[in-house]
């Protein structure tokens, strides 16, 4: 899911859209294709795909209903689930092209959510509601605006009688929102791979960011992630009574422990995506930050430079490998020394580290031998970046332009976590695309009152039509 680090980026950088009007969210002033489109989106939308009450499986089974209805061949669509997790299927479909040596083109979403509670949220989570030009509803930017506008786009080229170069392939999957549920793109990719088979894949990641105030002001390319691991730390002693405390306590040494990693500092580096952010991204502010990122790039050992910059948290992120406490559990009674401690460590590591690196680093850090250090998840690849492709990176910055003339277009390093990483460790390059943007807050996503600008959908969903078609070719 996308970071807002973008609009802190540019903050001094106000770019008014130059886009075509677009509507307001009203049925009456929607085109008959965006009407269509609303159709499939507020469906998806209204169908719970959280892992605790909801069922994917039925998101993916609507939409292969509006495939078949817009011509589609049973051929052509994948439903797909497995039976210990019957809920959490996806659906991948395959709109030929007309080449027999180009590869395709994969278009990948996710359909499940993060779970809301109803009686938090000012609306129904659950229900599209239009309000204020912004459509609420749980999942409405993360991530079914993107799933919705794949599937519509398949609608599109099949009712045109469209002949793309390219093959075009959507996977719409489950499981991204929680780790520990099954993972549709992780399936996929270790067990369907030549169903995927493509030359690249779009997908989350990147996109618009404004300035709150409705002015654009960056437009992201999002081209490598970090690696995401949890590491599970115990301490574990003897214990004894309450009454006859000594200083050799588990919780006492997690908490150093914890401690001791909370004051360490990752060396900054950087690598070909995240030089340029920070170059384009520096330049484009006329602030003393703006200046340092310019210098950073420049010179990584600029300890001044470096001193202004990690004053943002967000680039702080993006320059290093970062590991934080997360979750703590210990003590068996009120009244008992504990016998054991638990903790979880979640790192974000920066490319061309691995896990079992930073985990023999962190033991180095802790220098508590009585406290054991072990992965959470040993089956997620390692996160690889795709190359700053001037065939992919280009016609995504030259689209841009024509819909948001004077907004710059950066290519950015994520340091969240997508499906991304799955298809990149099989060897298809995955790029967050530009086109949808989203407000400095965040608009609620994950949280309460999610919420995704009226304009923002019908011009973003516009883009990113051109853009496949544009690749496509």
């Amino acid at each position: 899911m996308k970071l807002q680090m973008l609009a802190l980026a540019m903050a001094a950088l106000v770019a008014g859209p130059g886009m075509a009007q677009v509507p307001t969210g009203k049925m009456g002033e929607l085109r008959p294709d965006q009407q269509q489109f609303f159709a499939l989106y507020k469906e998806l939308v209204e169908t719970d795909t959280s892992v605790t009450s909801g069922d994917c499986t039925r998101a993916a089974a609507q939409i292969a209903t509006r495939l078949k209805a817009a011509g589609f061949a049973d051929d052509q669509i994948t439903l797909f689930s497995v039976p210990e997790h019957p809920k959490e299927g996806g659906i991948v479909a395959v709109y030929p092209g007309t080449s027999a040596t180009l590869k395709p083109v994969l278009l990948l979403a996710h359909i499940d959510v993060v779970a809301a509670n109803r009686a938090d949220w000012v609306r129904d989570p659950y229900k599209l509601i239009e309000e204020n030009g912004y459509y609420y509803a749980r999942g409405i930017s993360d991530d079914k605006m993107m799933a919705a506008t794949w599937a519509d786009t398949l609608v599109r080229f099949k009712q045109d009688g469209y002949k793309p170069a390219r093959t075009v392939k959507i996977a719409l999957t489950c499981g991204e929102e929680t780790d520990t549920a099954f993972n549709g793109a992780q399936y996929l990719a270790n067990h369907k791979r030549d169903l995927i088979d493509a030359a690249f894949a779009l997908n989350e990641g990147g996109g618009g960011d404004t300035d709150g105030k409705g002015h654009i002001v960056a437009q992201s390319i999002q081209v490598g992630e970090k690696i995401y691991q949890d590491y599970r730390l115990v301490a574990t002693n003897p214990g004894g009574h309450s009454s006859q405390p000594v200083r050799d306590n588990a919780i006492y040494a997690m908490s150093e422990a914890l401690l001791k990693i909370r004051d360490h500092e990752f060396p900054a580096e950087f690598s070909d995506t995240t030089r340029v952010f920070f170059e384009r991204a520096g330049a484009a502010r006329k602030d003393p930050l703006g200046a340092a990122m310019v210098a950073l790039a420049k010179d990584p050992g600029d300890a001044r430079a470096a001193a202004v910059v990690n004053t943002d948290k967000a680039f702080h992120s993006m320059l290093r490998t970062t590991c934080v406490g997360t979750m703590i559990d210990g003590g068996h009674a009120v009244n008992a020394l504990p016998q054991r401690t638990g903790a979880n460590v979640n790192c974000r590591i920066f490319p061309g580290h691995t896990p079992a690196e930073i985990k023999d680093a962190l033991v180095k850090v802790v220098g508590n031998p009585d406290i054991s250090f072990e992965l959470a998840r040993k089956d997620k690849p390692l996160a690889k970046s795709p190359a700053l492709d001037p065939a992919l990176i280009g016609p995504m910055e030259k689209l841009s332009a024509t819909y948001f003339p004077g907004v710059p277009v950066i290519p950015s390093m994520s340091t969240g976590a997508t499906d991304g990483l799955y298809l990149s460790a099989v060897g298809i390059p995955t790029y967050g695309v530009p086109g949808p943007w989203g407000d400095p807050d965040g608009n609620g996503v994950h949280g309460l009152d999610e919420r995704l600008e009226v304009r923002s959908v019908y011009t973003g969903r516009d883009y990113l039509f051109d853009l496949v078609k544009v690749l496509a070719e």
